[in-house]
């Protein structure tokens, strides 16, 4: 089942460095039994993990392994590593893994305010739930919301293994862009950063 608890990773990697981070970060991984899966973003140059965690208290146990990244990692790099952690909410399309077990995964987070919250889950329900559920190119398709970030809001954690055109054709219908419009109305926070989209190829594709 997705995890409850999911950390995630990111760091922008120095230029012509990031098939070395990857190979870095790997290794400090290796064998830790954690189930974390590393990805690389399609556009730029960014590496992104996915580490389920039990609970809060799981966050205690990665501590170790910030240190050794942010000292191993460091002639890699570009910038410092950003994290968030986020707790499971629901399933439209759920998975047996811990996290998705495709080649690629893409996350899309919402900023929503906390006044419509609630207003905002009823109706997603029956637009953004209902496309995803109908949608074959969408293979798994979880719901997270923020415990500790500097990007609080909604994650939506989706996994495919057709084409990237194939699957974000799913999201550029035009059905699905009166739903981008109907949320931007209605519950979506104001800043450059209150809605966004990236896709990621894992590293080590099953």
């Amino acid at each position: 089942m997705p995890a409850t608890t999911l950390l995630i990773t990111e760091v922008t990697t120095a230029p012509g460095a990031l098939d070395s981070a990857a190979k870095e970060w790997t290794r400090l991984r290796a064998d830790d039994g954690t189930g974390s899966v590393l990805y690389r973003a399609l556009d730029g140059d960014t590496l992104m993990e996915l580490t389920p965690l039990a609970d809060l208290a799981g966050l205690a146990a990665e501590v170790e392994l910030f240190d050794r990244q942010f000292a191993e990692l460091a002639p890699h790099v570009a910038g410092d590593f950003r994290r968030q952690v986020l707790r499971f909410v629901e399933a439209p399309k759920s998975t047996d893994d811990a996290v998705p077990a495709t080649r690629y995964v893409q996350l899309r987070h919402i900023e929503v305010p906390p006044a419509v919250f609630a207003d905002y889950r009823r109706w997603r329900e029956d637009t953004i739930f209902d496309v995803v559920r109908h949608a074959d190119e969408v293979e798994v398709f979880l719901a997270y919301h923020s415990l500790l970030s500097t990007e609080p809001g909604v994650m939506f954690v989706s996994g495919f293994d057709t084409t990237p055109e194939r699957y974000g054709a799913v999201f550029t219908s035009p059905r699905y862009r009166e739903i981008v419009r109907q949320a931007g109305s209605a519950y979506i926070a104001g800043g450059e950063r209150g809605l966004y989209t990236t896709v990621y190829e894992r590293v080590e594709a099953r």
